[in-house]
């Protein structure tokens, strides 16, 4: 009989620290001769133009830290690693490396899933070939009470009733986490003045303690918001807008197709004029 623990390769991301996940790998080590080898890759969205990848990769790193902390805990040697590629390529690269004698992939549920919506269960389930391959879905709303909360805004994203509206939600739940994203428009110098806008925002509200992150995106709204649905688990949003009579936004139903396309709860933002602006 061979030495060499059974080696089980686990790629999970925001399930990763579940309470499901860690139950089922400690009652597969429960005889003592596994190692456990997670891979976490970082959310990195297939559309939109720039992402602050430091605060996801710490964020995937506070995950993956507090996993293994549970596995140890329970005698299950573990080891694990952050990535920062889709998870259909880091499974490719790890069996190679790792060769593993099992696959766990642990995902939220359909509804709320990035990686089912895109199909990359199935396609790593076609990279681990002849290995055995269990899918865990994991509801971590429900497990854990994390929110993610998905906000929408460009010009108006420094304004005081946007920020005031986002203390206020982490207030309710200090494990909501956000993600600002900031539909560039599509003047010359557009871009530049949302990424200075959004990093002003996502600073502050990080410097107030609060887990932010931020994107530009696409420039329509609601394309931005369905793009985003895609790649990422979201539970709620908050929609900030200029007043009614100057929205182009509002004139085009955004918070209405938003409330019936998602399905998810609609929080929305009237806010100050800015300077400057004509629409």
């Amino acid at each position: 009989m061979s030495d060499r623990p059974r080696v089980i390769l686990v790629v999970a991301n925001e399930t990763a620290a579940s309470r499901s996940l860690v139950d089922l790998l400690e009652e597969k080590g429960k005889d003592g001769h596994v190692h456990v080898t997670v891979l976490a890759p970082v959310n990195q969205p297939s559309q939109g133009y720039v992402v602050y990848y430091d605060t996801r990769r710490a964020a995937a790193q506070r995950r993956l830290d507090k996993t293994l902390d549970l596995l140890r805990r329970h005698g299950v040697p573990s080891t694990g690693v952050v990535v920062e590629t889709d998870p259909v390529s880091a499974l490719r690269d790890a069996i190679h490396q790792v060769e593993p004698d099992e696959v766990v992939v642990s995902t939220h549920p359909q509804q709320k899933s990035g990686w089912l919506r895109r199909n990359a269960v199935d396609q790593m389930r076609r990279v681990a070939g002849d290995l055995p391959f269990e899918h865990v879905v994991v509801d971590v709303e429900s497990e854990t009470g994390d929110t993610n909360v998905l906000v929408v805004a460009n010009q108006t994203v420094l304004d005081e009733p946007l920020l005031q509206r986002i203390r206020d939600r982490a207030a309710r739940d200090d494990r909501a986490s956000f993600l600002i994203i900031s539909p560039q428009g599509e003047a010359e110098g557009s871009y530049e003045a949302a990424e200075k806008r959004l990093l002003r925002a996502v600073g502050r509200l990080r410097g107030e303690g609060l887990d932010v992150h931020g994107q530009i995106s696409h420039p329509d709204p609601y394309t931005a918001v369905m793009q985003t649905i895609q790649d990422e688990r979201v539970d709620e949003l908050i929609v900030s807008t200029l007043p009614n009579a100057q929205s182009g936004w509002m004139r085009r139903n955004l918070i209405e197709r938003l409330s019936n396309d998602t399905k998810l709860p609609v929080d929305h933002v009237e806010a100050g004029v800015p300077e400057s602006v004509t629409a």
